[in-house]
């Protein structure tokens, strides 16, 4: 122990820490909350940045007693939520914070930049930023935000166009007007779960297999159970023997129920085999190292090809039953079942076959393929392989339940917050009235935090015992045990007249879903069902098979699906194109879709029950390709900066969806308060997407006050309605909408209650600034404060409220374009994205500069997965690069020279004022861009991602 001395934000601190304590550590055990944790002290992601007599260190790799006497600087020293500095409020104006794990070490290293150097260069913040991890907004728009608050220092209240403005008869929808939850983010402030943990808590580690395929035989917990502090243990053996899937999936689920909290038999490595409970972390690391345990090792497989070899183990060979549509010869089926690896069961049919490995299946298609090929005059069929990626959100998975008032109370972070509520309920068996769920900030989700990965396990624990448990994934849990992206075969078969006209196409998916089957019909569906509706073409058929097998667990991941099938129809469209020598280009603007065309194609991508077909809405594609041609010149050659360096040129076009029409759904209720000012409860699930901005704007759009007059509460199971959840791209779209419908009700509401106070007819009153309501016809003017005082007493009517509900069978689908310029080292096999453009219609984006973030941070995301991001397995299944350094992720000196995100303006007339999806869509256009601009520069096919400068090599024909 040693006794140390020092300053932390002007404060003196006179302490007594272990000389193993980090500083990290210790400045949060003095409420400096803002030093987070993201990599568990690799120093790579620099949430824990913090200044040491004026100079950035990360505190979680620097020991508490290296500090004796220092000066140390926080994010706190910033500025709070209600007065923030000019950076800070420069971030939160040019929509960099976003999901914000990291954004007050942000805050900090570019104050102290801006103090050193009032106009730095850019170079200088491309330095200052070059530790820290950015996954959500990207990096593009920190430099805006730089230069807004050098601005701003040197001459006050200095603006400039942040972002575009949309619509201009409204006032807060389409304009950049600032994230309602973002002074509290960047301040550091109290937000995420880890902030809500009280003092006396219990904490849960999990023991993990070693083995990707095993049974357990025998595991002996005794000598574990007498270690000091240990409450209980959780195994096979004396966990709930209910089956469940961990994906937060609307009814009726479309993915199995095929494990239980723990499982006699492991598959994976990294599956969960103890659950210990203890009263300090320590102490159940001490017992967890006490458990004895004896497999029978089985052989594994790892890949889509040894899952459908002939004779291939089995990763499931139990029971498998039916809830509804059970087939014939089911019980002959199961007469080999193996008691040991439990039950698969289906909520409805999906073909699957776990004889054959086959988690689910289907099919489909439209006119006939056969007479499509024989049409054609060039007829091609290409394979791409895509690999499993990590969704790498800074704030793991993490979850804090304790017992109040004889419920279970969850505070987690998660997109989807009464699912976690329904699957928590079936695997504690007691009824949802007595679980409660509170979705805190989400510090990163992408897709994975729609898995209900640890929640379930947490619940339980504090259920079982009454005691209070907390839970956080470390980082190398995140990679073997968090949901990934399915890695897929896709081989397209695509036929074309001469001229370019395209009579057929033909797709065939095989995805691998890992261990167990979240998402196994859904993510591999949407590689068709977000690509094939993309093409003006009459005859198209789909397969798609989902394996299981022994990788580390995928599930939901930004783009769901889509990456992959546009990877690989655009990249076979190019190849067709350069087979028939018509350009590229023009084949893709002859075969678009456009609007009215009918997508007969849905009928058969319903994930599982017939699709909806609709007519093309609102489309901003042809915009898309043609701004994008022009502004990255196409056509016209570049000269690399040497001979070893080939200039290329490739794009993509790409779509989306908003939400899944006929599944999702939204909720919302809104009131009035007795000072006129409001308050509205979402059951959307905002992860950082500005979605309680969103929210907050249909009232101040409705009402004409600003936003700081409405407070949103979302994600509470207690005092919100029902959401299916943020997934799908459907936050703003059916969240979003209901909250529309509960403003556009509460008004209704609102101004009855005044033609009753004012003794006016309704069609008389309009509402207007500062927040009242004006008769056209007398000139009378009643405030809301009046009206909801009167309303609220002993003569009025009670509180003024509205409610809204919102689901729809149309889906407004986003569309875009993006295009790469690449250089390609022909001796190192080394690829530069020199110019990325992305070109995204999004309808009317509620909030353009979070729009815009979120664009530059999905094709920042897509870059890293084309160009390096890969989950690499040993022969044992063991993840060889389960932490950041290793793994590569984009950092902020990978974004192109020339990077632009733009907005494309349609009007579209089902989402609220006209909104559609925006964040998903960008992960679309990466690879299928940069492929076919390696194409154009050393004219070779990449046709298996990510492309690693050894693959280059080999196709270049430089090594083998």
């Amino acid at each position: 122990m040693s006794t140390l001395t020092f300053t932390v934000n002007n404060k003196r601190h006179r302490v007594e820490v272990a000389d193993n304590r980090t500083l990290r550590s210790v400045l949060v055990e003095l409420g400096y909350r803002s030093v987070r944790d993201s990599d568990d002290g690799e120093g790579f992601v620099g949430s824990d940045t913090v200044l040491v007599d004026d100079k950035p260190v990360y505190a979680n790799l620097t020991l508490a007693a290296q500090v004796d006497g220092a000066q140390i600087r926080t994010a706190e020293s910033l500025g709070n939520s209600r007065n923030l500095n000019a950076v800070q409020q420069a971030m939160i104006d040019s929509g960099v914070v976003q999901s914000a794990y990291n954004a007050p070490a942000a805050a900090l290293l570019l104050t102290w930049l801006l103090e050193k150097h009032p106009e730095p260069t850019r170079e200088q913040v491309k330095e200052v930023l070059s530790g820290l991890f950015i996954r959500d907004s990207g990096y593009e728009q920190y430099y805006t935000a730089v230069q807004l608050a050098s601005e701003r220092m040197k001459s006050g209240a200095y603006q400039s166009e942040i972002a575009p403005s949309f619509r201009d008869h409204l006032t807060y929808v389409g304009k950049a007007k600032g994230k309602v939850d973002g002074p509290v983010l960047v301040s550091g402030e109290p937000a995420f779960v880890e902030d809500r943990v009280q003092p006396g808590y219990y904490s849960l580690v999990v023991l993990r297999s070693p083995h990707a395929h095993a049974y357990i035989k025998s595991i002996d917990i005794s000598e574990a159970l007498k270690v000091e502090g240990v409450e209980t243990i959780i195994t096979h053996e004396n966990c709930p023997d209910v089956y469940y899937m961990q994906a937060g999936q609307s009814n009726p689920e479309p993915s199995p129920h095929d494990r239980k909290l723990l499982n006699q038999k492991v598959r994976h490595v990294g599956d969960r085999v103890a659950a210990i409970v203890a009263e300090t972390k320590e102490q159940a690391l001490e017992a967890r190292d006490k458990i004895k345990v004896e497999y029978e090792v089985l052989k594994p497989i790892f890949t889509v090809e040894e899952a459908m070899a002939e004779g291939a183990p089995r990763v499931h060979n139990g029971v498998v039953e039916y809830r509804s549509g059970e087939p014939e010869g089911l019980a002959e089926y199961n007469k080999d079942a193996d008691p040991r690896d439990g039950k698969v069961i289906y909520m409805f049919p999906l073909h699957g076959d776990i004889k054959h490995n086959i988690a689910s299946a289907a099919r489909g298609q439209i006119g006939s393929v056969e007479k499509g090929f024989a049409e054609a005059d060039t007829v091609i069929e290409r394979t791409y392989q895509t690999s499993q990626i990590q969704c790498t959100p800074l704030e793991p998975h993490i979850c804090y339940a304790r017992i109040e008032g004889g419920r279970l109370v969850l505070n987690a972070s998660t997109q989807v917050p009464y699912h976690v509520r329904r699957i928590v309920s079936w695997v504690c068996q007691i009824p949802e009235n007595k679980i409660r769920v509170i979705k805190e900030r989400v510090g990163g989700g992408y897709g994975s935090k729609q898995d209900v990965l640890v929640e379930d396990l947490v619940g339980y624990a504090t259920w079982l015992t009454g005691k209070p448990v907390f839970y956080r994934n470390t980082r190398e849990e995140e990679f073997i045990a968090n949901s990934t992206r399915h890695p897929m075969r896709v081989t397209v078969k695509m036929g074309a007249k001469k001229d370019g006209t395209i009579t057929a196409v033909e797709m065939d998916v095989r995805a691998n879903t890992g261990p167990y089957g979240n998402h196994c019909l859904t993510v591999p569906m949407n590689a068709c069902s977000k690509t094939l509706p993309l093409l003006a073409v009459d005859n198209m058929k789909f397969q798609v098979i989902t394996y299981y097998s022994n990788i580390a667990p995928t599930g939901a991941y930004q783009g769901y699906g889509a990456p992959k099938g546009s990877y690989a129809l655009m990249t076979c469209m190019a190849e067709l194109a350069s087979e028939i020598g018509v350009d590229y280009y023009q084949m893709a603007m002859k075969n678009k879709v456009e609007t009215g065309y009918m997508l007969e194609i849905l009928r058969g991508l319903g994930e599982g029950r017939e699709g909806n077909v609709v007519p093309v809405g609102s489309c901003g594609l042809e915009e898309s390709l043609v701004r994008g041609a022009k502004m990255i010149d196409w056509g016209k050659k570049v000269e690399g900066p040497s001979a070893e360096w080939k200039v290329g040129k490739g794009f993509a076009m790409i779509q989306q969806g908003s939400g899944l029409p006929g599944l999702d759904h939204g909720n919302a209720w809104a009131k009035l308060l007795s000072d006129g000012t409001f308050q509205i409860f979402s059951g959307g699930a905002d992860l950082g997407t500005g979605l309680d901005t969103v929210t907050a704007k249909m009232i101040s759009e409705a009402f004409c006050v600003p936003l700081d007059r409405v407070t949103v509460t979302s994600g509470d199971t207690d005092s919100c309605t029902f959401d299916t959840g943020a997934f799908a791209s459907s936050g703003t779209y059916f969240s979003g909408g209901a909250s529309y419908k509960a403003a556009e009700d509460l008004r209704r509401n609102l101004l009855e209650e005044a033609a009753l106070q004012m003794e006016e007819e309704v069609d008389d009153l309009s509402l207007r600034e500062p927040g009242e309501v004006y008769s056209t016809k007398t000139g009378k003017v009643l405030s809301y404060a009046e009206l909801s005082h009167t309303a609220l007493s002993g003569t009025g009517r009670g509180q003024v409220m509205g409610k809204g509900s919102f689901t729809t069978l149309h889906n407004s689908i986003p569309y875009g374009a993006h295009f790469a310029q690449v250089a390609v080292n022909t001796r190192t096999g080394q690829v530069k994205v020199q110019k990325f453009y992305a070109l995204q219609d999004a309808g009317t984006p509620i909030n353009p500069e979070l729009a815009l973030g979120q664009l530059y941070g999905a094709a920042m995301k897509s870059i890293g997965h084309t160009l390096y991001e890969n989950m690499i397995l040993d022969a044992e299944g063991r993840c060889l690069n389960a932490n950041f350094t290793d793994y590569g992720v984009p950092m902020i000196s990978e974004v192109p020279e020339d990077f632009k995100a733009i907005l494309i303006d349609v009007n579209d007339e089902v989402g609220p004022y006209g909104a559609k999806s925006i964040s998903e869509i960008a992960t679309n256009g990466a690879a299928p861009a940069i492929a076919t601009a390696i194409h154009d520069a050393v004219g070779i096919w990449m046709r298996s991602w990510p492309f690693t400068p050894e693959k280059i090599l080999r196709e270049l024909g430089k090594i083998q």
